[in-house]
């Protein structure tokens, strides 16, 4: 809830927000499905495992994925004992930063510059959707499904 923020990271919704009739992106993008991205992570990573549930889809996909910004500056991604921003190269162009996450009681508990998760449109069921998470201390990409409630991230694609 910090405008500041907001220019580095961009804002933070739940999925009532990206299930929107209105939709959330501009005229001609939509908020990717959860097949868009297994087709992303399997472009970046032919090895992927884009079937698995709850996951890590592959251990390189996400430091392709990565901003290679690490912290002090804005808008970078923590260090870590093993390094800085692990495995980010950010080959893809995709330039992910470490927004954070906001859960479903509304806190927002530290996972500024730790953790950067993107919605995807689709429905897990029973008050889940599908998601992807990239974290500080791997360069794996992750596939996860939270409740709706949570604020996570929103990357456009183009129709």
């Amino acid at each position: 809830n910090d405008p500041a923020k907001d220019t580095l990271y961009g804002k933070l919704y739940n999925w009532y927000a990206v299930n929107d009739s209105r939709g959330l992106c501009p005229t001609g993008w939509h908020v990717p499905t959860d097949s868009e991205w297994n087709r992303l992570v399997k472009y970046l990573d032919p090895n992927a495992d884009t079937a698995c549930a709850n996951c890590s889809q592959s251990t390189i996909a996400g430091g392709f994925l990565k901003s290679t910004a690490t912290v002090p500056t804005p808008g970078g991604w923590n260090a870590t004992s093993t390094g800085s921003n692990v495995g980010a190269t950010n080959s893809s162009g995709f330039t992910g930063l470490p927004g954070g996450y906001r859960d479903s009681g509304g806190g927002f508990g530290g996972s500024l510059g730790n953790f950067g998760n993107w919605w995807s449109s689709s429905d897990a069921g029973s008050g889940f959707a599908l998601y992807r998470t990239l974290s500080y201390y791997l360069a794996d990409a992750y596939r996860n499904s939270n409740s709706f409630r949570c604020g996570f991230s929103v990357r456009c694609a183009r129709d």
